[in-house]
């Protein structure tokens, strides 16, 4: 539902260096679970060197999802996306299961580096 809050129940960790943003979850062999990576700024992002899907979230800078990605495989793209100013990327199948939708605004409850 629009303006609905959904709040992450997964550790999230921040990417908000050039570095960290650049490597975000590439090269890891297995799958993220009860974990996710909020990239900030970020609108776009790609799959390249990735092993395993992920759902992606693009947020605006109220954290407000402006777009979602379900299952982005390997080797896929986004487009940037003007009013997107973060990304967040969680276990495939995140989204569906926490009712995640375009309107909905983000609270993290476990955030760190």
């Amino acid at each position: 539902m629009k303006g609905s809050k959904i709040n992450i129940p997964f550790r999230i960790k921040v990417a908000d260096s050039f570095s960290t943003r650049l490597k975000g979850l590439m090269f890891r062999k297995e799958p993220i679970k009860s974990e996710g990576l909020w990239i900030v700024p970020c609108n776009a992002v790609h799959m390249f060197f990735m092993r395993f899907p992920i759902d992606i979230v693009l947020l605006n800078k109220q954290n407000v999802v402006v777009r979602v990605y379900q299952h982005l495989k390997p080797w896929r793209m986004t487009k940037p996306l003007k009013y997107a100013y973060s990304t967040l990327e969680l276990p495939a199948g995140s989204t569906e299961k926490l009712g995640i939708k375009n309107g909905c605004i983000i609270h993290f409850s476990n955030l760190g580096k």
